[in-house]
C-alpha cells in the first residue's frame, strides 16, 4: 500500500532491512511498501523512505562496530515519540543509540534528544513535555 504523506524524508542506507526494523522499533513507523532496494515506513501522515545506496556508491562507504555518529551533516530527521525512554531501550536493542536522559533538553513544548541510527545516521526524537509550553 503506497501512502499519501504529508511529509517525509528519503534516508540512503547500506542495510535497509535493519535500519527500517531500528526505525520500525524506535519510532513506531509501520512498514507500507518493500520492494528489493527500499522500504516505505510511516504512520501519522509521515513516510521514510529507506534506500538502498547505489553500489557503485556503497563500496567506499564503512560502518564502523559499533558505528561513528555522521554529525556533519546538512539534515536530521525530527522523528515523533510517545516516550523518549521507550526509544532509547529499542534503539539500543538494535544497533544504534538515544542519547542518555541528562543530553535531554526542551523544545517548545517538547522533551528531546538526538541519537543515531545502527550506521551512524544522526536523528532527533521529540517526545510531547509534561510540562506544557517551554
Amino acid at each position: 500500500m503506497i501512502m499519501c504523506a504529508q511529509a517525509g524524508a528519503v534516508l540512503y542506507v547500506l542495510d535497509v532491512d535493519a535500519v527500517s526494523a531500528f526505525y520500525g522499533a524506535v519510532a513506531g513507523l509501520g512498514e507500507h511498501q518493500v520492494a528489493d532496494d527500499h522500504k516505505v515506513l510511516g504512520a501519522d501522515g509521515f513516510e521514510l523512505v529507506v534506500l538502498r545506496v547505489p553500489s557503485t556508491i556503497s563500496a567506499s562507504i564503512a560502518v564502523a562496530a559499533p558505528p561513528v555518529r555522521r554529525q556533519h551533516t546538512p539534515v536530521k530527521l525530527v522523528l515523533p515519540v510517545a516516550s523518549i525512554a521507550a526509544a532509547r531501550a529499542a534503539a539500543e536493542a538494535l544497533g544504534g543509540v538515544v542519547d542518555p536522559p541528562a543530553r535531554e533538553w526542551r523544545f517548545g513544548d517538547a522533551v528531546v534528544c538526538d541519537g543515531h541510527d545502527p550506521e551512524g545516521n544522526v536523528f532527533q526524537l521529540r517526545q510531547p513535555s509534561p510540562y506544557g509550553l517551554a
